[in-house]
């Protein structure tokens, strides 16, 4: 087999030949082109040529199937020093948001931090309803296909079609510092745009992405038992859910969640919501998730694409440390169902690649199906 038919077996709840292999090294390999210290015996080569070189699957995130434009709604951004601004201008009003950036993060490839958030009056509430509301999707299956023949047997491409509202706008419209003194304080303009934006992507989203060619989809970031709470989870998420996955899943599409945060008070919500997969899992000692309790609480019905904290990488971490850490993981995950091994979040810019090389190289000599513990 390969990569992609690796994954396409895992989503059919069938066997492959070995565990698959597909951590996201975008974030390591962006900043050794940066700092120029990228090892010489990848020097000159590509993303994909050193996920090759190292025998490791794609991710493949960056295809889409539609593509979305503001009517009647002007954009504007502007530098201030640090300070990346960007305004939306509206026949009932304007809003913005300010990223700061530094030389630091940008040597390295890394986002900056959000400064000022989108909403933060009830004008704006009402301002961001009306962008919502004029926000238009436009099909762009001549690009999925592109990426796809590109990923080829390398991967599978996951194609992400944004959050579910509710976290959409705690976290990126909002920020979470004030986005639940906002429900308290003028809940009336909250639950009219959560409402709105629910209804937008139910009109025009979902009819766009269930009419494209993609096998996989990427829908819901971030949540985690902090910041949607079963409480907030169950009001907010699972009534959008139980609309939206048995659309999906009469198309023979699946469905992950990305799951790079603290999930083990959530977990009966996740299945219950319908994911297929939870991706980018973090476990502990990152997170108060571990394996055992993944396993324990969705046996082989839900996906786990993660299981490698990405401390374990660092050089702060012992080599005796890491290595046990991924032979006590195979043993817990055998015989392997429904497990794709990746690395929760990124391979990150100080992660010591011969570690990579190392699982690759125990997984090409022990990583046959079925895993013996």
């Amino acid at each position: 087999m390969n990569n992609r038919e690796r994954l396409l077996a895992i989503l059919n709840h069938q066997p492959p030949d070995r565990i698959p292999w597909i951590p996201r090294l975008l974030l390591w390999y962006n900043a050794r082109l940066l700092t120029h210290t990228m090892p010489v015996q990848y020097q000159g080569l590509s993303l994909r040529e050193v996920e090759r070189a190292l025998d490791l699957g794609t991710p493949a995130r960056d295809g889409r199937v539609f593509r979305t434009e503001y009517e009647g709604v002007e954009v504007v951004t502007r530098e201030e020093g640090n300070k990346r601004i960007t305004e939306y201008h509206t026949p009932i009003g304007s809003v913005r948001t300010a990223m700061h950036f530094t030389a630091e993060l940008d040597a390295q490839g890394l986002p900056g931090r959000v400064e000022e958030q989108l909403l933060k009056t009830p004008q704006d509430y009402r301002v961001w309803t009306w962008i919502e509301e004029h926000t238009n999707y436009i099909p762009a299956y001549e690009d999925y296909a592109a990426y796809d023949a590109e990923t080829g047997e390398d991967g599978l491409p996951m194609i992400a079609v944004g959050d579910v509202p509710f976290h959409s706008w705690a976290q990126q419209l909002a920020g979470y510092e004030q986005a639940f003194l906002h429900l308290a304080d003028f809940p009336e303009e909250v639950e009219r745009l959560l409402a709105v934006m629910g209804e937008v992507e139910r009109a025009k989203m979902w009819p766009i992405v269930l009419a494209s060619p993609a096998k996989l989809l990427l829908h819901g970031v971030h949540l985690s038992s902090q910041f949607t709470p079963p409480r907030l989870f169950d009001k907010y998420i699972i009534p959008y859910y139980d609309q939206v996955m048995p659309l999906v899943h009469e198309k023979g599409m699946a469905v992950a969640m990305h799951a790079d945060n603290d999930v083990s008070a959530i977990v009966k919500q996740i299945e219950r919501a319908g994911w297929d997969m939870v991706e980018c899992f973090v476990t502990a000692p990152m997170a108060p998730m571990t394996l055992e309790r993944a396993r324990e609480v969705w046996g082989a019905r839900v996906i786990l694409w993660g299981g490698l904290p990405s401390l374990l990488l660092s050089p702060s971490v012992s080599e005796s440390e890491f290595r046990d850490y991924v032979l006590r993981m195979l043993r817990i995950i055998a015989p392997g169902d429904a497990f794709i091994l990746g690395v929760a979040d990124n391979v990150m810019p100080d992660s010591l690649i011969e570690r990579v090389a190392w699982v690759s190289d125990l997984l090409r000599e022990h990583g046959r199906y079925p895993l013996s513990a």
